[in-house]
């Protein structure tokens, strides 16, 4: 309930929640430092912030240390009241004791007073009490190891990328804070340390997403003693991306559902770019403007502090303060508006924007009004020789089956519906696109016929709505051989034909790698751990079953009715649709870059690094 499940993002969760209190430390003038180590086994972690330290006096009513009473019971943290912090990131006082209780083991270290302290615990509870460890002490601050229970999580092998990634950020977000992180498995240590705060955050995410601003100077707005005691930093500049891209947060924690404060932000972006374009005539006549066009290409960071935030959940993913709304849209409203009219070449740029995505919309809408159909010639002309198309000319029904080698192309072609499954087969691997220009992937017969055979264009050119299919189906054998194919097509349609994927038009075939025959029954297991499974079950409910068991060695050993049964037909296949979650993006470009590009050094180090991980070796 408090960390939102117990998959990854839960696991990393409870480091987010040890990390906010000390952030709510440096937040609040108290830290400027922070230590974060991911211990060698890369399941247990340390914190350390200079702050004040967690009290270690007698809790007034319970009459056990303080920091006894934080760790093992809700509700109990110094953040209910407002002398202890202005603002915080935590919300329930649960923070701490959660990660207690879902931790094999947590050692708490407390410098304060002259003298350091400390108390272990073991899930939740204390197995030692407080004990004075040091009485000739320097400094203050609060030290917490822990270490996920193993019982609870799916898994408990933390991602340093991940890690690294949201450390950043706190410190874009703090101007004035520094965080260490040291990795031991690897050795790698960053010091993040970012004076110019959203500023340089906004021109951060503006290079990381490699879009083209339209205008340099972004307007910044830090607006303090609001309503409340709220105060809020702003900053936003508009590109030439088909999409607004908001990055919210309240009190350095990240609201990835937005809220109240966001959508504040949304309205003061309507209404001072309106009122500009109203003021100075830049209003085209009888072209309607919409808010998603004004804020059409905008990338923006809100960053919210305030006494009580009130979240859906938790997991603090979305603040819902009713009042925030109001307060926040007049404060960057007017400040927007004085903006736009200080620098009217901005301003301009501004409304040229928004104008070109009204136009665009307006001509978007109306192609959607026509009915959209492959005509004749569009259908029979450019496409490649070896591509069996579908009767359908319906975008929508119709899929485009990427297959490997000619012989499973040809059990597809025999095997699929062929009213909406085209067939389009490849030779061989196909081109690294990451280590080739585009005249190189364009000359390539074989990605130049996947390109013809999708209509819809490549690179600057791509038009999704001349997209011949809507599923783009990988096809390929369940071996190191078929995966590397898969790969390298995924590099290919990520680097080159991105909107395909962002849209959801892109999906992996899953064909058995086994076939298993027991009691007049047959099973189809995808590897060798769904074999396992499937046998299993199959001798639990008779020991005395024979089992006959046949390994494919490809698609094309595979007769066509076998094909479309397990693999093509759409009520039995499955199909694993190609996303890029948002919160991964990053993660995703570096994987892409390092291990299909050119720096073979890259590619070295991660198989030195993965070395023992590996069970099978496919030579």
């Amino acid at each position: 309930m408090y960390i939102g499940g117990t998959g990854k993002p839960g696991l990393h969760h409870l480091l987010w929640e040890v990390v906010d209190n000390a952030v709510d430390e440096a937040t609040n003038g108290y830290a400027s430092h922070i230590d974060v180590i991911l211990h060698k086994d890369g399941r247990s972690i340390t914190v350390t912030d200079n702050g004040r330290g967690i009290p270690v006096d007698k809790h007034p009513t319970k009459k056990i240390p303080t920091l006894e009473v934080i760790l093992t019971t809700l509700h109990a943290g110094g953040k209910f009241d407002s002398s202890n912090y202005i603002t915080s990131g935590g919300l329930h006082g649960v923070g701490a004791s959660v990660v207690n209780a879902l931790s094999e083991e947590l050692v708490a270290t407390v410098k304060r007073d002259g003298a350091t302290w400390e108390q272990r615990f073991e899930r939740g509870k204390p197995v030692t009490t407080l004990k004075k460890i040091s009485s000739s002490t320097r400094g203050t601050g609060t030290c917490i190891f822990f270490r996920p229970d193993a019982d609870i999580f799916e898994t408990v092998d933390f991602d340093a990328g991940i890690i690294a990634e949201n450390l950043e950020t706190k410190t874009y977000l703090n101007g004035a804070l520094r965080i260490a992180f040291k990795n031991e498995a690897t050795g790698e240590k960053y010091e993040y340390h970012h004076e110019g705060g959203i500023e340089e955050f906004l021109a951060h995410k503006v290079a990381e997403a490699r879009i083209r601003p339209v205008h340099l100077d972004p307007f910044v707005l830090r607006q303090e003693a609001m309503q409340d005691g709220a105060r809020v930093e702003v900053t936003l500049q508009w590109s030439e991306s088909p999409r607004e891209t908001l990055h919210s947060y309240v009190n350095g924690i990240p609201t990835p559902d937005g809220g109240t404060h966001e959508q504040g932000l949304k309205n003061a972006i309507r209404s001072a770019v309106r009122s500009y374009m109203d003021t100075h005539d830049l209003l085209p006549k009888k072209l309607e403007i919409s808010a998603e066009d004004i804020r059409e290409g905008v990338v923006g960071i809100v960053n919210l502090f305030m006494v009580d935030p009130q979240f859906q959940g938790q997991t603090k993913e979305k603040l819902n303060n009713p009042e925030i709304k109001g307060i926040v849209s007049s404060a960057v409203r007017l400040e927007l508006e004085q903006f736009l009219n200080r620098h009217p070449s901005t301003g301009d740029a501004i409304a040229t924007r928004v104008v070109q995505a009204a136009k665009a919309r307006h001509a978007s809408r109306a192609a959607a009004t026509k009915v959209r159909r492959k005509t004749s010639v569009s259908h029979r002309l450019n496409l490649p020789g070896k591509l069996a198309d579908c009767a359908s000319t319906t975008p929508e029904d119709s899929e485009l089956f990427i297959v490997e080698g000619d012989s499973a192309g040809g059990s597809a072609k025999q095997g699929r519906e062929r009213a909406t499954q085209a067939i389009l087969p490849l030779r061989g691997k196909v081109l690294n696109a990451e280590q080739a220009t585009l005249k190189k992937v364009m000359d390539n017969k074989e990605l130049s016929n996947v390109v013809q055979a999708l209509g819809c264009g490549i690179g600057d050119q791509l038009d999704l709505g001349k997209l011949r299919y809507h599923k783009v189906i990988l096809l390929m054998d369940a071996d190191s051989d078929g995966h590397h194919i898969s790969t390298l097509l995924l590099t290919f349609l990520y680097r080159y034909m991105k909107p395909l994927i962002e849209e959801g038009f892109v999906f992996i075939a899953q064909p058995p790698l086994y076939r298993i025959d027991a009691a007049k029954q047959t099973y189809w297991a995808l590897d060798d751990e769904d074999r396992e499974r499937i046998m299993a079950e199959i001798r639990k409910r008779n020991k005395s079953t024979k089992i006959e068991l046949q390994r494919f060695k490809g698609l094309g050993e595979m007769m066509p009715q076998t094909l479309k049964d397990t693999t093509l037909d759409p009520e039995k296949r499955r199909l694993l649709q190609v996303t890029i979650p948002d919160a991964e993006r990053l993660i995703t470009e570096q994987t892409i870059s390092q291990l299909m590009g050119k720096d073979a050094s890259a590619r070295f180090e991660f198989i030195m690094n993965n070395v023992d991980e590996v069970e099978d070796l496919d030579v």
